[in-house]
């Protein structure tokens, strides 16, 4: 009789899961916790996120989220969350690059090079705030294939969309272009790694763009200032900083932001899991240009050329 109840509830849970189809040819299997006139809040076991209804094209019952892949809204300014979680099968660093190089992007400013890559298909680009700090013009560099061969192409006007200077990550926007296809990562779980596990990095170390490096997660739990870093030995330079971190799924699990200065092998990444509710928060630090220390760099005034009291009228 236990049994035979404990059966019944089973089927009663695999029953509240639903398919889910949306606009863009994927589709999210999970619980329905809530649902708005506006929006639909889903819990796919890993992960909650919120779907438009403008987004929705079909809704059936589902058997399992395990294999459910997550895309939030890309539509900039509403409920969505910017960015996509998949669950992809492991395959070889080589096949990975191939796949997901082009969402790497170089940032450019006045006073140097980083690293970043593209979230989602409008060109909302992530990268480290000290890579964009106290700048206005910011130029982005991305890679496209044309056959056997890249293209490189700079866009100019990148708009800064959120800043956090505690977690050192920002949101920027690109502009869309006709002739330009973004292509996006997705984001993976950092609190599943172990230490001993396989990453790669590609990024611009010292300006060379699409440079992979690859080596193992040293240490999952490196903690700074207050803040948890996830510790490898892949090789790490100036330029890496805000370049992608990605387990052999290809998922990034992490951004890359700072090393041991002469150290060698001790490279640090910010969890995915920060990024992530950096992203679904993003309103809470949203650029605001009007406010002197949220990215703009001030000139200093000119020096006296000569140091005297001043003469008095």
């Amino acid at each position: 009789m236990l049994l035979g109840a404990t059966m019944l509830a089973l089927a009663a849970v695999a029953a509240d899961y639903e398919r889910i189809e949306l606009r863009s040819g994927t589709a999210v299997v999970g619980e329905v916790l809530k649902e708005r006139a506006d929006e639909i809040v889903v819990d796919l076991g890993s992960d909650v996120i919120v779907i438009p209804t403008a987004d929705v094209v079909r809704r059936s019952s589902g058997d399992s989220p395990v294999k459910a892949m997550s895309v939030a809204s890309h539509r900039y300014g509403d409920s969505g969350h910017l960015f996509a979680t998949a669950d992809l099968p492991p395959a070889p660093i080589k096949d990975l690059v191939k796949r997901f190089g082009e969402a790497v992007v170089v940032v450019k400013t006045p006073s140097g090079t980083g690293s970043g890559f593209f979230i989602d298909d409008d060109g909302h680009c992530v990268t480290n705030y000290h890579v964009v700090e106290k700048e206005s013009r910011i130029t982005v560099d991305i890679f496209q294939k044309s056959g056997q061969s890249f293209t490189e192409k700079s866009i100019g006007d990148v708009e800064i969309v959120a800043l956090n200077p505690f977690f050192d990550l920002a949101l920027i926007k690109v502009p869309t272009r006709k002739d330009i296809v973004f292509k996006h990562v997705f984001l993976g779980f950092s609190d599943e790694l172990r230490p001993g596990e396989e990453v790669f990095v590609i990024g611009a170390p010292l300006g060379l763009s699409r440079t992979v490096t690859d080596g193992t997660i040293s240490n999952v739990h490196r903690s700074f200032s207050g803040q948890v870093y996830l510790q490898t030995n892949a090789q790490i330079n100036p330029g890496n900083s805000g370049g992608p971190l990605f387990n052999t799924r290809g998922q990034v699990i992490g951004v890359i932001n700072m090393k041991v200065p002469l150290g060698e092998g001790l490279g640090f990444a910010i969890p995915v899991n920060y990024l992530k509710d950096f992203l679904r928060h993003r309103e809470a630090f949203s650029f605001n240009k009007d406010q002197p220390n949220t990215g703009y760099r001030y000139l200093d005034p000119p020096r006296r050329r000569r140091f005297e009291k001043p003469a008095s009228k």
